[in-house]
C-alpha cells in the first residue's frame, strides 16, 4: 500500500467540507432547490469517499448530514437554526477526523494490497469535540500548505531546466539556417564546370538534396520550438499561479467565524468580501488566515451592536462586516470594516489602567490607546465568553504582522471602525488590462477599471486645475500615463481614455492602445531597484522579459498631484445662458454643463432670457421650443435680427422631433437643434465645445 493511504482522500473531503460550510451558511438565506441538491450531493460523496478508505466514523456523520437535508427536498421547506447548528457541528467533527488523518501511517503497518482497518485510529487521534490548541492547529497547516508548494517549485525548477535545453535547440536551428546558405554558394559552383553531364551534374543534384533537407530541416525545427516554448510559457505561468492561493480560499472559514460569533451573541451579521480573487504566496496566506479570522470576530464581538441597540441608533437590525482585499505595489493589504459602534476609547483606557498598561491621569492619544489593543492583555468586553475577552484578538492580528514584517492598524469612528493588516508578499496573481504606452507595455489591475473609451484631444476639459475629462456627469483629473513613466509624451490626436478608480476617487489615464486582458503574476521588485511611485511590481511576458504593473492608488494620486501642479492659466470660462420652464430640464441642463466646466446662467422665460442676453456676455444660448409666451423659435430670430446679440450660437432643445420643426429652428437661425426623447449628453458638450471655441 502507499505510505499515504489518505493522501488523495484529504484532498476531496477538505474541499467538500469546505463547499458544504459555505452551502449551510447560505441556508440561513435563502434554500434553493440547486443549493440543497448540491448539499446532497456533496454529503453523499464523501460518504462514498470515506467507506473506500474504511473511514466509517466520517461516513456516519455524512450521513447524518444527509438526514439532516433530506427534508429540505419537500417545497417551501427550510431549516431551522437549531438544526443548521447541528449540521455545522457534524462538518467540524468531520473536519476533525480529517486533520488526525495527517498523521503518516507505519510503513510497515498493513500490507500493500491492503485497505486501512475500519477501526483504526492514528495514535494521535483525539475525539471530534476536542480543541486543539491554536499554534498545534496552525503549525499543522504551514506543513501542509509548505509540502504543496515544495511540490510547485520543482515543477518550476522543472520547467525552467526544459527552456534552458529549448534554447539549445533553437541555436540547432540556427546552425541549420546556415547549412542552407553554405549549400546555396555550393550549388552555384560545380566541381567541373565543363561537366554539363556525368559527375558535375551528380554533384549539383546532391547539392540540391542537400539545400531542400536544409531548408525543411530550419522550418520544422523553427516551427516546433516556437510551439515548444508556448506551450513551456503556459505551463510555467499556470505553476507559478498554483502556487499563490487565491484569499478565498479562506472566505467559508470567515463566513463561519462571524456567523458563530453573531449566533453565539444574538446579533445579525452581513459578511460580504471584496477582492478576494487576488492571489498571494501560500506561506503568507498560512500566516495571515488566523489573523483575518480574529479580525472578523473582533468586528463582530466588539463592533457590532445587538439589533435592539442599532434600531435605537437608526440603524438596520443586521451589522455589516466587509473584508477587503488589496494589492499595493509589493503590499497586499487586508481591511475588516464595521458599520458597528467604534471603539469605546474610555473603556479601553479603564481596562489598560486595570491591567496597569496605564498609569491613571496619564494622557493619551487616540493612536496610543488604539496601540495598547495590539498589545494583548487588554480587552473591553464585561465578560471573559468564548469568543472575546481575553484580550488576545489583535494581539493575534499583530503578531502575524511582526512575522511577515508588515502593520497593523485600526481606525475608528462614529460609522464603525476599519481593522487594517498590510503584508508584503514576494508575488501575487491578479487580472490586469494590458496597454501599450510610449512603446512598452503595462499591465493595470482590472478590478480598478471602470470605463474606457476613446477620447480625443479636443474633447478634454481644459479647467484651471489643469486637464480633466467628463465621466458620469462630473470632471475626474486626466493624465497621460507617459507622464507618471517618465517617458516622453507624443503629441496625440486622440488617446483611449482608462478610468481607475482607488477608492472613492477617479482618475483617467491616456494610452495609445489597449492591448489585451489577462492574468498575470506581479513579483516584487528587488529593494535596489529604483521604481516609479506609479509601479506595483513587475511581470514577466511570454519572452521572460520584465513589463511593469501598475498601482491604481498610484494613479490616481499622480493624476490629483499633476492637476495641482498645473501652472494656473486665465482662460476665459465660457458663460451659456439655459432658457427653459421646466426646473427639471434647467437643473439638469445646468448640472452638466457646469460638471463640464461651463459657467452657467438660468432663465424660465424666453422674454427673460431676452433681458439677461442684453444685460450680459454669453458664449452661448441653450433655448427650450415651447414655452409661455414668446416660444424658441422667436428668440432666436430677435437675436439674430439684434446686432449684439446675432454672433451668439444658439441651440434649440424640445421634445417637437417634426422634419417641419427641425427645418423652422434651423431657418431661424440656430446653430443645432436637439431633440429630449433623443438626448445624448457626449453629443450636446461636443457641439457646444465646438460651437465656443
Amino acid at each position: 500500500m502507499a505510505k499515504d493511504p489518505y493522501q488523495y482522500f484529504r484532498i476531496e473531503a477538505r474541499e467538500l467540507v469546505e463547499s458544504m460550510g459555505r452551502g449551510v451558511l447560505q441556508l440561513e438565506q435563502a434554500a434553493t432547490p440547486e443549493l440543497t441538491a448540491n448539499l446532497l450531493r456533496f454529503a453523499h460523496t464523501l460518504k462514498g469517499a470515506a467507506r473506500v478508505v474504511r473511514q466509517n466514523g466520517i461516513a456516519d456523520d455524512a450521513h447524518a448530514i444527509e438526514d439532516a437535508l433530506g427534508p429540505l427536498r419537500e417545497p417551501g421547506a427550510t431549516l431551522g437554526a437549531e438544526r443548521i447548528d447541528a449540521v455545522l457541528k457534524l462538518l467540524d467533527a468531520i473536519s476533525a477526523r480529517v486533520r488526525d488523518l495527517d498523521a503518516p501511517a507505519e510503513p510497515a503497518a498493513t500490507p500493500a494490497s491492503a485497505m486501512p482497518p475500519a477501526t483504526a485510529k492514528p495514535a494521535a487521534a483525539k475525539p471530534a469535540t476536542a480543541k486543539a490548541d491554536k499554534p498545534a492547529l496552525e503549525e499543522l497547516a504551514l506543513r501542509t500548505v509548505r509540502a504543496d508548494v515544495a511540490e510547485m517549485d520543482a515543477l518550476l525548477d522543472g520547467v525552467g531546466e526544459t527552456a534552458v535545453h529549448l534554447r539549445g535547440l533553437r541555436r540547432a536551428g540556427a546552425s541549420a539556417a546556415r547549412l542552407r546558405q553554405l549549400t546555396d554558394a555550393l550549388a552555384q559552383r560545380p566541381a567541373d564546370p565543363t561537366a554539363a553531364t556525368g559527375d558535375g551534374a551528380a554533384w549539383r543534384a546532391l547539392a540540391d538534396e542537400a539545400r531542400a533537407l536544409a531548408a525543411t530541416l530550419e522550418q520544422r525545427l523553427t516551427w516546433g520550438l516556437d510551439r515548444a516554448e508556448r506551450q513551456t510559457q503556459q505551463v510555467r505561468d499556470a505553476a507559478e499561479r498554483l502556487r499563490l492561493f487565491p484569499i478565498r480560499t479562506a472566505q467559508g472559514t470567515l463566513e463561519r467565524a462571524a456567523r458563530d460569533v453573531a449566533h453565539a451573541q444574538g446579533k445579525q451579521v452581513l459578511f460580504t468580501t471584496k477582492g478576494a480573487d487576488v492571489r498571494v504566496d501560500a506561506d503568507v496566506l498560512a500566516i495571515v488566515q488566523g489573523a483575518l479570522v480574529q479580525m472578523v470576530r473582533n468586528a463582530v464581538a466588539h463592533g457590532i451592536e445587538t439589533e435592539d441597540e442599532r434600531r435605537r441608533a437608526g440603524k438596520s437590525p443586521a451589522g455589516r462586516v466587509e473584508l477587503e482585499v488589496v494589492q499595493r505595489g509589493g503590499r497586499v493589504a487586508f481591511l475588516c470594516r464595521d458599520d458597528g459602534r467604534g471603539i469605546d476609547l474610555a473603556a479601553v483606557r479603564r481596562a489598560a489602567e486595570a491591567r496597569g498598561a496605564l498609569a491613571p491621569g496619564i494622557p493619551a492619544t487616540e493612536e496610543q490607546l488604539i496601540g495598547l489593543l495590539f498589545k494583548g492583555g487588554v480587552s473591553t468586553a464585561a465578560a471573559v465568553t468564548e469568543h472575546s475577552g481575553r484580550g488576545i484578538g489583535l494581539d493575534i492580528v499583530r503578531e502575524a504582522a511582526e512575522r511577515l514584517g508588515g502593520e497593523a492598524t485600526a481606525r475608528s469612528g462614529a460609522g464603525g471602525t476599519e481593522l487594517e493588516l498590510v503584508v508584503p508578499v514576494s508575488r501575487s496573481a491578479l487580472d490586469a488590462l494590458l496597454v501599450a504606452v510610449a512603446g512598452a507595455t503595462v499591465a493595470i489591475p482590472f478590478e480598478a477599471v471602470r470605463h474606457t473609451a476613446r477620447q480625443r484631444r479636443d474633447d478634454l476639459v481644459h479647467a484651471p486645475q489643469g486637464e480633466a475629462v467628463v465621466y458620469e456627469g462630473e470632471t475626474i483629473p486626466f493624465l497621460p500615463l507617459a507622464v507618471p513613466l517618465g517617458r516622453p509624451v507624443t503629441p496625440a490626436g486622440s488617446w483611449i481614455t482608462v478610468v481607475v478608480a482607488a477608492g472613492e476617487h477617479l482618475a483617467a489615464v491616456g494610452v495609445d492602445r489597449m492591448l489585451a486582458v489577462g492574468n498575470v503574476v506581479v513579483r516584487a521588485l528587488p529593494p535596489l531597484a529604483p521604481a516609479y511611485p506609479v509601479v506595483a511590481g513587475a511581470s514577466l511576458n511570454d519572452d521572460g522579459a520584465p513589463q511593469l504593473v501598475l498601482d491604481p492608488h498610484g494613479l490616481v494620486a499622480a493624476a490629483r498631484e499633476h492637476r495641482q501642479r498645473q501652472p494656473v492659466v486665465e482662460r476665459p470660462v465660457p458663460h451659456i445662458l439655459v432658457i427653459d420652464d421646466s426646473l427639471t430640464t434647467r437643473m439638469l441642463e445646468q448640472s452638466i454643463l457646469e460638471s463640464a466646466g461651463f459657467r452657467v446662467d438660468t432663465a424660465t422665460s424666453a422674454e427673460e432670457g431676452l433681458e439677461k442676453a442684453r444685460r450680459n456676455s454669453y458664449h452661448l444660448f441653450l433655448v427650450d421650443v415651447e414655452m409661455p409666451g414668446m416660444d424658441g423659435f422667436t428668440f432666436v430670430e430677435t437675436t439674430r435680427a439684434d446686432p449684439a446679440l446675432r454672433a451668439v450660437p444658439a441651440i434649440l432643445v424640445t421634445s417637437r422631433n417634426a422634419p417641419a420643426d427641425r427645418q423652422r429652428g434651423l431657418d431661424a437661425g440656430a446653430s443645432d437643434y436637439v431633440v429630449k426623447g433623443q438626448f445624448d449628453q457626449v453629443r450636446l458638450l461636443t457641439t457646444i465645445r465646438k460651437l465656443v471655441g
